[in-house]
Parts: C-alpha cells; structure tokens; sequence
C-alpha cells in the first residue's frame, strides 16, 4: 500500500475502541506515526501500540481524560515534542448513555456533553491552533452519527452533542479554510461495532431488526469508516470542509 502520510502524524482519541483502533490501523497502512489516547490504562493499551509498530510506524499511546482541558494539552505537548505536530486530527473518542430525556440523569447529560463535545472541541483547538502557529496544512475529522441529524428517543444526550459537533465542524472549517485546514464530519448509521456491536452481541434478534431497518440491509464495520475518514485526509480532497459525510446505508432515507 502507498504509504500517503509517511512524516506525517495522525492523532486519534478514543483510540482503544473499535472506529479508534481501525483508524489508527488504516493510518499506519500508509505510513503515518501514530498518536492515540484513551481512559485505559497503558497495560490495556500495549497490544494495540504492538500490532501498530508492525506497521514500521512510531506509535505513542497516553491515557487521558479528554474532558479535561489540561489533559490534553499535557497529551498534545507531548507528541509534539516526541513524534512531531499532528497534522491529520481524529476526534473520535465518545460515550453514549441510554436513556430517554426523563429517565437520563443531570450527571450523565453532564458527562456526554464532557466527553463528546467538550472533548472534541479541546482537541481540534489545541492541535490546530499549533498548525496555525506553524503555518502547517491539516486535516481534521469529527466522528459524528446520524443521530445528529435523527432523533434518538432512548439516548437525547448523545444525539444532542453529535447535533453539536457537527455546527462545530462548520465553525471550525470556516475558520481554518484559508489556512489549508479542512474540517468534516463523519456520520455513520448503525455501525457493528462499539456499543451498537455489544448490544447486538447479546441480543441477536435485534442485530436482525437493525439490517432490516438498512435499506441496503447491511451493518457498518468498523473498518469502513476507517477508510471513509482516510477518504476525507487524502491530498487529493482540496475542497471538502465544512461537510457531512453521511454513510448510514440510507437509513436517514
């Protein structure tokens, strides 16, 4: 495989979970080093730093709480002074509570907005507020949902921080155009994988329901949206900021 991103690094939270580990995967492919942090310990985290170093790539893992602003940019000073500034950024990293609007509590409404917004603001800033200073080009990607645009009954507080990273993204992209720094969001439907994946995992029968609920009855793989947010750091996407790649198999149809 051409190695694309070789001397570039890619920066990927929640990187320990499904979508997280196949991006990192599908950077490393192509030559990037790799920087990835997530809540678990570096224990949890050595197996995954392992399969990425085979791909003759720099891998570093942290833990970090991307709730906590000085987390991260302890993280970011880091890689910067280790393995260079990150010039392809994933926010990836969320949490998702199920539970309708009366039955979610104040304290998990706090969390995923924490987590889900909050931490994905605190991560593009820093790392592109670095490429400005350097006057570096980059690329950053958003791990959205459909349930952005959807409503999701039994879990209002993760659609409502997706609905929020994407107006990010826009305010982001229309910010950083000028400066070579295109901003997007990934959206995809119903993805096998993560918490989808170890619902279905242990109720098969609604695994069945979902892919009938697909008009191209098929599930996501984690994979897929790997290669859906490489498609958005090519060098060949010159003009696509500010966008919704929506990959939810036509459900939103």
């Amino acid at each position: 495989m051409d190695r694309i991103f070789e001397g570039k690094v890619a920066i990927i939270s929640g990187g320990l979970g499904d979508i997280g580990k196949a991006t990192a995967a599908a950077f490393a492919r192509r030559g990037a080093s790799i920087a990835i942090c997530d809540l678990h310990s570096q224990d949890v985290a050595s197996n995954t730093v392992a399969a990425l170093e085979k791909y003759n790539v720099e891998c570093l893992y942290h833990q970090v709480d991307i709730s906590k602003y000085n987390q991260v940019k302890k993280w970011i000073d880091s890689i910067e002074n280790t393995i260079g500034t990150p010039q392809y950024i994933i926010a990836n990293a969320a949490t998702a509570t199920m539970a309708g609007i009366h039955q979610v509590t104040p304290d998990q409404w706090q969390k995923e907005i924490d987590i889900n917004l909050n931490g994905s603001y605190y991560v593009t800033r820093d790392t592109t507020a670095r490429l400005l200073s350097q006057k570096l080009p980059g690329r950053v990607v958003f791990t959205g949902s459909w349930a952005a645009h959807s409503v999701h009954q039994h879990m209002p507080a993760y659609s409502v921080s997706k609905a929020a990273i994407r107006m990010l993204c826009k305010c982001m992209a229309k910010d950083l155009a000028a400066y070579d720094i295109l901003v997007n969001e990934i959206a995809p439907g119903y993805v096998k994988a993560g918490l989808s994946g170890n619902i279905w995992k242990e109720n098969p029968g609604m695994e069945k329901e979902s892919i009938e609920k697909v008009p191209v009855h098929r599930l996501i793989s984690a994979n897929e949206v790997a290669e859906q947010i490489i498609h958005l750091c090519l060098p060949e996407n010159q003009h696509m900021t500010g966008s919704t790649l929506l990959m939810d198999g036509g459900l939103s149809l």
